[in-house]
């Protein structure tokens, strides 16, 4: 089978099986369909290894009325082809189509119906249809907003519910986007200092662990600094690489991570560290801080003193209330594990026991 990135496959098979099945069948539902859920091919990413799993022709629908929910799936249930350009339609695997294999012989086929507040609860814990606060936007990881904003809508007949509700979701309100930056620069404020003095007393893998936590603190900072949701590990590097002028960085993080010894650790570090310190200047969010890297405590190796920045970007914070929270951030920010990050309402759970309204 000829590999089609998973986002044009879906919109086809929207448009060309999904839409005109409805339209004959279930004359004037209202409804609306995209690709949003999850998956490397959200983020124009997948190739052909992505097709071993989780792919394949796809899509959510999404109605107004929960009572329109059970008639739609039996209808797809009952009328979908088993095949398109040429791709099995039906997966084999779990109970949840989205841990399954594309196969003829599968009994469930991709394409799932839900009312759209419910499944927005379902994916991020609350329902931005009726507004975004604060304590949403902490508890939602980044990876889940660029999923749904950097899929795609093939169809909204919800009076734009759907295309509004993303457009929402699009970036932080101002204070917020404040408040995550100044939590960065804090973690990296609490640690650059570490792998010189890891080094200096010949712990080079010690050294290494310090740095490549700050390269990757740096990476996901940089990408906020652009306005871009950081993705989950494996397609950090690859959205992180495609940012405006950084090319240089990316270098400089290379170099870093690289088998030479902590002078040239120290060397490529710095240099990212003031590129993305220019970076979080050229936002406007604060007063623009010196880049310029300094010994810390006359002890003999180089540090930004990220503490700065995040004292600037707090200080212009307007809201009172966010700016009198603890440097923490958003939940992915000081929480890194997978079977907590995939589950809104632990997120949740875990987000509102760190920062109690």
């Amino acid at each position: 089978m000829t590999f089609v990135p998973g986002l044009a496959l879906a919109r086809r098979f929207h448009d060309e099986v999904v839409a005109p099945l409805l339209t004959r069948r279930l004359p004037g539902l209202h409804y609306a369909a995209g690709l949003l859920d999850g998956g490397s091919e959200l983020l124009g990413l997948d190739t052909a290894r992505s097709t071993d799993h989780d792919w394949g022709p796809r899509g959510q629908l999404f109605v107004a009325d929960p009572g329109d929910v059970a008639p739609v799936r039996a209808l797809l249930d009952a009328e979908l082809p088993a095949e398109f350009l040429g791709w099995p339609t039906r997966f084999v695997g779990g109970p949840d189509v989205r841990l399954g294999v594309v196969d003829a012989d599968g009994d469930r086929h991709g394409v799932s119906v839900d009312e759209l507040g419910g499944w927005l609860r379902g994916r991020l814990g609350f329902d931005p249809l009726t507004g975004v606060g604060v304590s949403d936007w902490l508890s939602v990881p980044t990876q889940r907003l660029a999923e749904l904003t950097g899929g795609a809508v093939f169809h909204d007949g919800l009076d734009g519910a759907l295309t509004a509700t993303r457009a929402r979701l699009a970036w932080y309100p101002d204070d917020v986007w404040r408040h995550v930056l100044a939590a960065v620069w804090t973690r990296i404020g609490q640690a650059e200092h570490l792998a010189g003095r890891c080094a200096e007393v010949g712990d080079e893998l010690g050294s290494r662990v310090v740095t490549a936590g700050l390269a990757r603190d740096l990476m996901r900072l940089g990408l906020l600094a652009h306005r871009r949701w950081p993705p989950y590990a494996k397609w950090l590097g690859t959205l992180f690489a495609r940012l405006p002028g950084a090319a240089p960085v990316v270098g400089a993080l290379s170099a870093a991570l690289g088998p030479g010894g902590w002078a040239d650790r120290q060397a490529g570090l710095v240099r990212a560290l003031a590129a993305v310190a220019g970076w979080t200047n050229d936002t406007g969010l604060a007063a623009p801080v010196d880049p310029t890297v300094r010994q810390f405590h006359g002890r003999p190796f180089l540090v930004l003193d990220a503490g700065r920045f995040a004292a600037a970007l707090r200080a212009a914070i307007g809201d009172p209330a966010l700016r009198a929270r603890p440097l923490v951030g958003a939940v992915d920010q000081y929480l890194d594990n997978v079977d907590v990050l995939t589950h809104p309402q632990r997120v949740r759970r875990v987000a509102a026991a760190v920062l109690p309204d």
